[in-house]
């Protein structure tokens, strides 16, 4: 295993519990924006070794321009910016071995997980033929399109939970206890790190199974208001079920997903 792909989320990350953290102009931003980068970096080490000689990494949220470039380890490239064709997942289709999730949360409505959603406020749930998953699942069936397995997921324990389901061998670190949405025992950097660069380690000599949805895949959106499903719903292919909910039905993968990302765009246009 010689290329490693790594999406790098911030909500997942420890010390992190509340939105305001998370956007440019709070004051706290800064901060925030180091603790992503050495997560991401205690990920790389750990990679690196386990013989990996490529790393290639996404930065995942937000504006998508978190990650401190002259910090990260030197080995990495770094994908930076939005929007990009496959948001979150942009490069996981060049080449890659395995993928890390690092800084995930847990999907929307989810018990207890820090700073739950999946995408956008305005999405109440999601579901892949009729499962519910977060962007931890949608992400990972992406992946599972280009025969990459997700071998590494870290964030706080509810997000491990949801990710053990989907892929039960999946290694995994809890960097947090996550108390309420916006609540939660954090471990100290230092030992994140160490967490984080030995399951990196164990990960890659370990490997995994691609998550493969079968098709024809069935996306279900139930936003929070009707509004939002209005316009979701002017995508292409898609079907209104009721007042709140849409699908949209394909066999392929990266097709669905960009129609996903079309109906949060759109739906992203009625906010006031």
């Amino acid at each position: 295993m010689k290329k490693i792909y790594i999406s790098a989320d911030m909500e997942g990350v420890s010390g992190i519990v509340n939105f305001a953290q998370t956007g440019m102009g709070d004051k706290e931003y800064e901060r925030a924006r180091n603790l992503m980068t050495d997560e991401v970096n205690a990920a790389i080490e750990g990679a690196l070794a386990a013989g990996v000689t490529e790393v290639l990494v996404n930065d995942a949220h937000g504006s998508m321009r978190n990650l401190l470039h002259e910090k990260l380890n030197p080995v990495a490239q770094l994908i930076s910016g939005s929007p990009k064709p496959l948001s979150m997942m942009q490069g996981i289709d060049e080449g890659c071995d395995a993928a890390f999730f690092i800084g995930y949360h847990a999907q929307a409505g989810a018990m207890y997980g820090v700073l739950n959603h999946v995408y956008s406020g305005r999405v109440y749930s999601v579901a892949l033929n009729g499962r519910l998953v977060g962007e931890f699942g949608l992400n990972a069936a992406l992946a599972g399109h280009f025969g990459v397995p997700v071998i590494l997921v870290t964030g706080d324990d509810t997000l491990v939970a949801e990710a053990r389901s989907i892929l039960q061998d999946v290694e995994t670190v809890a960097v947090k206890h996550a108390y309420g949405m916006r609540a939660a025992r954090c471990l100290a950097p230092r030992r994140v790190h160490d967490l984080i660069r030995e399951a990196a380690t164990r990960a890659v000599q370990k490997g995994g199974v691609p998550f493969v949805v079968a098709p024809p895949i069935t996306l279900t959106v139930s936003f929070q208001q009707s509004i939002h499903a209005e316009m979701a719903e002017l995508v292409p292919g898609s079907r209104r079920v009721d007042g709140r909910t849409v699908e949209f039905v394909h066999d392929d993968m990266p097709t669905l997903y960009r129609a996903w990302r079309a109906m949060v765009g759109l739906a992203g246009l009625v906010d006031e």
